[in-house]
């Protein structure tokens, strides 16, 4: 049996790391998107205060957490750190409509803007430093995400 890796030695490593799943070998991000969707499906259920609200305290929870996790290992915005893709997705999620093509399509699309970085989801992943830093970018690419998928909604009712 293997030893826990260091980074899960406190609370704030389970947390950053989307319980874990940011450890994973191959695409993190896209994993941690993909775990992202779990919570998503009882967050969807809330009045849209509600999930504003909670969307609001994971940013402010996962900011610390991406923070000590950073400090702890000395990298910024390491890959393992994953619940910023928890967050920008759930943004990105902000009033689907229902369908499982809709929901492909918001993951898809947040993950497109997550990687490209257009600006200033750029500029945010360059000069943006910390566990805000970690956060920010893809608080950024949720809200193109959103954009895009509000006005797809609008124009396919």
């Amino acid at each position: 049996m293997s030893a826990r890796p260091p980074v899960l030695a406190h609370w704030s490593g389970w947390l950053a790391t989307g319980f874990g799943v940011g450890l994973s070998p191959h695409v993190p991000g896209t994993v941690g998107s993909v775990a992202a969707l779990l919570p998503w499906f009882a967050l969807r259920e809330l009045p849209l205060f509600g999930y504003l609200l909670v969307v609001l305290l994971v940013f402010g929870l996962g900011t610390w957490a991406a923070g000590q996790v950073i400090a702890r290992i000395g990298r910024e915005d390491p890959g393992m750190v994953v619940i910023d893709e928890f967050v920008g997705l759930w943004i990105a999620l902000i009033l689907l409509p229902d369908g499982w093509l809709w929901l492909l399509a918001g993951l898809l699309v947040f993950r497109v803007f997550d990687i490209l970085k257009p600006w200033p989801v750029s500029w945010a992943d360059r000069r943006l430093k910390g566990g805000f830093g970690a956060m920010a970018d893809d608080v950024l690419a949720g809200l193109y995400a959103l954009l895009v998928l509000q006005i797809a909604a609008a124009l396919l009712a």
